[in-house]
């Protein structure tokens, strides 16, 4: 493998987050909203993630800047990109299927939402933040830039961070007792340890 084949596979894996995203995303326009967090908040955490996860590291595909962060290319640590861009892709496929219509990319409640814990969410609370976690190492075991390769594990991070206790609160608000037993049986994005 060649830093070209990284940066076209990387591009790839991009392509397969919208594919995989976009009928679930037309899908949901159509399913009335209940309750919903802070738009603007939501708007920002979203914009410093896709930053992170598709601006910068395009940039640097398109025009290899910025040429100072760049360091030597190494095919196994690209090669374990592709493991880490295979497992991200199944998993942000199955999470879009478990969810289904209740999927939805801001933190909001559907018209008839329902706690979902079958599939991958019986192991875990948030597989989707775990698939965006394998995405930004896959970018950063791709992309050899300090600042192109980790800006997704920065941009996702934020997002991640500052959400993932929010949402966790809005579904106890919601879903009470039947969320706190789930909790207990789940880790937030790891199962068994996180």
């Amino acid at each position: 493998m060649n830093l070209l084949a990284a940066k076209l596979i990387w591009f790839v894996g991009l392509v397969g987050w919208f594919i995989i995203r976009y009928p679930h995303q037309r899908r949901s326009r159509h399913i009335a909203k209940v309750r919903q967090s802070d738009r603007r908040r939501e708007r920002l955490l979203l914009s410093i993630s896709f930053s992170g996860l598709f601006l910068v590291p395009l940039f640097y595909v398109l025009t290899g800047e910025p040429r100072f962060a760049s360091y030597t290319f190494q095919p196994l640590q690209a090669w374990l990109g592709v493991v880490a861009l295979i497992l991200y892709l199944a998993l942000f496929y199955r999470t879009h299927e478990d969810l289904g219509r209740f999927w939805s990319v801001t933190l909001e409640i559907r018209e008839g939402h329902a706690l979902v814990t079958r599939g991958v969410y019986s192991r875990v609370r948030h597989p989707m933040y775990a698939a965006f976690w394998l995405c930004a190492l896959a970018q950063a075991l791709l992309l050899p830039n300090w600042i192109a390769g980790l800006s997704g594990l920065v941009g996702f991070g934020t997002l991640f961070f500052l959400r993932v206790g929010k949402e966790e609160r809005l579904m106890l608000e919601t879903f009470g007792e039947e969320y706190r037993q789930y909790m207990a049986r789940t880790k937030r994005i790891i199962p068994g340890i996180y």
